[in-house]
């Protein structure tokens, strides 16, 4: 069986704070404002995997209400989301990212952003992808006042075709024929 999930996340820039994306720290003058560290794309990407595996979102797994939550490392929430995930009989075959920004640019980092992502993941960095967008001078994210994240995940379990690596898979439809 596969399932997608679909995650979004928005946090306003704020002086003070540092930015993160997928673990990794940028340089920038504006970091995310929020309870936890505010790292915008590994929230994108719990609630695509809450949301695949029909676990809940991220807001009622880890509410930003909880004061033992001020400032958590959001790479360790993701792990937990992952374990919980996990402990469902889920794993994650693939995940693909877009975060828009007006700056800092993206793609000198996106390999560290990808290998942080895939290490918490515990999948290869090959199946995680991010991209990254401007918003044109748009809205808040485009006044630079915002940082947005979107993550599409595809879980999957069980015995089916797509739950299965390589020759293995192979291997089964060239026998069934």
């Amino acid at each position: 069986m596969i399932r997608i999930g679909v995650g979004q996340d928005i946090h306003r820039l704020v002086l003070g704070r540092r930015f993160l994306l997928g673990g990794v720290q940028l340089p920038a003058e504006k970091g995310e404002a929020g309870h936890s560290d505010g790292d915008a794309l590994a929230h994108a990407v719990i609630d695509a995997l809450l949301g695949a595996a029909a676990l809940g979102d991220i807001g009622g797994l880890f509410p930003p209400s909880d004061p033992a939550l001020k400032d958590a490392d959001s790479m360790a929430l993701l792990r937990s989301a992952l374990c919980l995930v996990q402990r469902a009989g889920w794993r994650l075959h693939n995940l693909d990212c877009v975060v828009c920004c007006e700056s800092p640019k993206l793609l000198p980092f996106r390999d560290a952003i990808r290998a942080s992502l895939a290490e918490a993941l515990e999948v290869p960095a090959e199946r995680v992808f991010v991209k990254g967008k401007t918003a044109e001078g748009l809205g808040p994210v485009g006044e630079g006042r915002a940082v947005q994240a979107l993550a599409v995940c595809l879980l999957e379990r069980g015995d089916s075709p797509a739950g299965r690596e390589g020759k293995e898979a192979q291997h089964e439809a060239e026998n069934r024929d």
